[in-house]
């Protein structure tokens, strides 16, 4: 179960699209063509998906090659601006649902049919980063993965 020490809107289909939009926007970045269709096809998906097959998918849809170091730099744009979630041990990719509000990322990750569940637990987020600054290390991107297997997959 999520905790969170203040109140976010989880977004979906249009809405998620349009609070993504808002939020890179915001950030001063711009919402292109291809961000846009990087971004729906990285929330069309419910486990995480690889840069690769985000190009193969795009590269089918529009009849022409796009190559995944594009869709790398756009994911990292995604990551930076928190519109995205990267599940390391994987190299894959989530759309964050509530683009804009920062959390640090937890994941639960089911070795068996690959769904990642990510996590908002801020008394973890704000434990862990203590634990870094009293070791006189600044962290800028906690990430926390916990590998097992989910409900689903143990019935």
């Amino acid at each position: 179960m999520a905790r969170h020490d203040h109140a976010h809107h989880e977004h979906s289909g249009p809405d998620l699209l349009g609070a993504a939009r808002a939020a890179l926007t915001d950030a001063g970045e711009q919402w292109t063509g291809m961000r846009e269709a990087v971004f729906a096809e990285l929330a069309r998906h419910d486990c995480p998906v690889s840069a690769y097959d985000i190009a193969d998918n795009l590269s089918r849809s529009r009849g022409k090659r796009v190559a995944p170091n594009s869709v790398y730099r756009i994911l990292d744009l995604f990551v930076t601006n928190n519109l995205a979630l990267r599940v390391e041990s994987a190299n894959a990719f989530l759309a964050n649902t509530h683009p804009g509000c920062e959390h640090d990322c937890i994941f639960l990750v089911c070795d068996e049919c690959g769904e990642a569940t990510h996590v908002d637990d801020d008394d973890v987020s704000r434990r862990v980063r203590e634990l870094a600054k009293a070791r006189g290390f600044q962290a800028r991107r906690p990430v926390i993965e916990i590998r097992g297997v989910c409900s689903a997959c143990q019935a």
